[in-house]
């Protein structure tokens, strides 16, 4: 009787840990659209020449960290997806500063909207991709909903220096903190 009971107390312990993992990576992909937008909505505003400007940072420009933003949440998105051929949105887009906020904000809500309805099962799937250098590797896809919100604030926070490098003062408090307070 008692390993039945310990066994009845692992099970539940495993619901609840799913239950615990959607709704973090729920609040998180809320997060991240809301923080996007955040320092999007500065970025949209600001002349093409500012977006362009080369300045210090991974990417060399506003507009070129934007395109890179969008490109690996699409792509994240295609391999969750299991689309056999991978299209970055940046190699066919010719648009602007706006158009390409527009379609990284797109890509955000497909990541809210999907997380949102994704059963525990769709979130433990673990999916068989090859990264841009054909190395071929496995991971389970809340692995990949928590690479994909990683990534984009660490970019974000580029954002906002290179925003202060072309001399935009007044920026949002983007930190999952505060959004939680806002809540």
């Amino acid at each position: 009787m008692q390993n039945f009971h310990l066994s009845v107390k692992i099970f539940s312990l495993s619901s609840f840990c799913n239950y615990q993992m959607k709704e973090l990576l729920k609040q998180l992909t809320h997060y991240q659209l809301w923080a996007n937008q955040q320092v999007l909505t500065i970025i949209q505003n600001l002349p093409e020449e500012k977006a362009h400007a080369e300045v210090a940072s991974s990417f060399p420009s506003i507009f070129k960290t934007v395109l890179h933003i969008w490109d690996a949440e699409s792509v994240w998105w295609q391999r969750v997806k299991l689309q056999e051929r991978i299209i970055m949105p940046s190699l066919e887009f010719n648009g602007n500063i706006q158009e390409a906020s527009a379609g990284l904000m797109q890509q955000d809500l497909l990541w809210k909207s999907w997380v949102e309805h994704a059963s525990d099962i769709s979130l433990e799937h673990t999916i068989q991709y090859y990264n841009t250098k054909k190395e071929n590797f496995k991971q389970p896809v809340w692995q990949i909903v928590l690479h994909v919100v990683n990534h984009s604030t660490y970019h974000r926070g580029q954002l906002i220096n290179m925003l202060r490098q072309v001399g935009v003062e007044k920026l949002p408090h983007t930190d999952f903190i505060y959004w939680t307070r806002k809540k």
